[in-house]
């Protein structure tokens, strides 16, 4: 290799290598920001989703004000409206659930525990007698206090995050608000930003991003509203006292991928032995069908024809995406958990497009194809051709 050409690979290593420190030390500073980040993400995918009506309303001769403010009171009016629909049902099946905890109690001391230590041959009523619990804290006393001490820490610090939590709430559609009315200036910005001779390839990966989460985000919105809905009229219908708080929490928690169906059929089968103070079969058969027409009208209609296979993520993926989210990033990094995922996604079709068409994939010699339309010889099953590589 020449000096000029080893000169050339270690300025292009050193140009790599500058924006793999930038992106680790952006990634580092998001790390250290989380706690204070999240507003600012709920808001800007606000944002996102108002746009295009936005532009749509100033595309009919509204300004631009104008039209955030249109569609400002519309995002507000409708989740007002489902705050008015949803609180006071919610609040009663809240009412329904207390008034079943000393229901539940008994049937757990008479029915569930007997039944346990029946087939595990392990007494637990023993420990749950008052007098052995409190000789084992006696006996773990100072445990116990670092226990104590550790429960109140972390009450006196969900204090904090209840009052830091209403803080976001406050000031969510106010930054909702100056987002969606800077929307656009915001993206010419960024634009303006990126080195031009690498414009065409970041367009258009920019704007397959942006199919893919308008496909995925607002079809999964939809997804989990309608599958709340299934859940929670089907429950109800078949005589759960719990069926609409339990098929809201499994509507809600549908996207990832069978936790919200996995959660609903658990939650729903102890509330419907709690409700029968037994084994009733026939509220249990009803309540699995209810959750398997949910499972198959989210896996043959709502999700093909709403989300659609643009996000092209494997459920394992998903999985594994929110989870190391919320591990590196907390609350936070669940939230962005999906959408990065989704553009990861778009950037590695690229990079695999981009190996397929390089030197390294092709290599140096003539590559052996397959002719398609030659008829194979009666000695051969297929026919090779000898192609020079682009």
């Amino acid at each position: 290799m020449s000096g000029v050409a080893a000169e050339t690979e270690i300025t292009l290593f050193l140009r790599r290598l500058k924006w793999v420190v930038a992106a680790a030390f952006g990634m580092w500073v998001t790390w250290l920001l989380a706690p204070i980040l999240t507003p600012f993400v709920v808001a800007l995918m606000l944002a996102w989703l108002g746009d295009p009506v936005v532009d749509w309303l100033e595309a009919r001769g509204r300004s631009r004000n104008t039209a955030v403010v249109l569609v400002f009171v519309l995002m507000s009016l409708l989740l007002t409206l489902a705050l008015l629909i949803l609180v006071p049902m919610i609040e009663r099946q809240i009412t329904t659930l207390v008034a079943a905890l000393p229901q539940a109690q008994q049937w757990l001391l008479d029915t569930a525990i007997p039944w346990i230590e029946q087939k595990s041959g392990f007494e637990l009523m023993s420990w749950l007698e008052p007098e052995r619990l409190i000789d084992w804290v006696r006996s773990h006393w100072q445990q116990a206090g670092g226990v104590a001490t550790t429960f109140f820490g972390y009450v006196s610090r969900s204090g904090f995050a209840m009052v830091g939590w209403v803080v976001n709430l406050a000031l969510l559609p106010i930054l909702a608000y100056y987002f969606l009315r800077d929307w656009d200036k915001l993206v010419e910005r960024v634009a303006a930003m990126i080195p031009r001779n690498h414009i065409t390839t970041v367009s258009r990966l920019a704007r397959e991003s942006n199919d893919v989460l308008g496909a995925f985000i607002r079809g999964q919105i939809v997804v989990m509203i309608a599958l709340g809905m299934v859940y929670a009229a089907g429950l109800t219908m078949v005589g759960l006292n719990l069926g609409l708080l339990i098929g809201l929490i499994a509507g809600l928690i549908s996207f990832i991928p069978y936790l919200g169906a996995t959660t609903g059929v658990v939650l729903a089968v102890l509330a419907a032995l709690v409700q029968s103070q037994g084994f009733d079969l026939k509220l249990l058969v009803l309540v699995g069908v209810v959750f398997t027409v949910g499972q198959l009208l989210e896996s043959y209609v709502l999700t093909p024809r709403i989300v659609g296979d643009k996000i092209g993520l494997h459920p394992v993926a998903v999985i594994f995406a929110v989870m190391a989210g919320g591990q590196l990033f907390g609350f936070l990094g669940m939230l962005l958990a999906l959408p990065a995922a989704a553009v990861i996604n778009v950037l590695l079709r690229y990079a695999h497009e981009r190996y397929r068409q390089s030197e390294l994939y092709a290599g140096h010699g003539p590559t052996i194809v397959l002719d398609a339309r030659s008829e194979p010889p009666a000695n051969m099953a297929i026919v090779l051709k000898d192609v020079e590589p682009k």
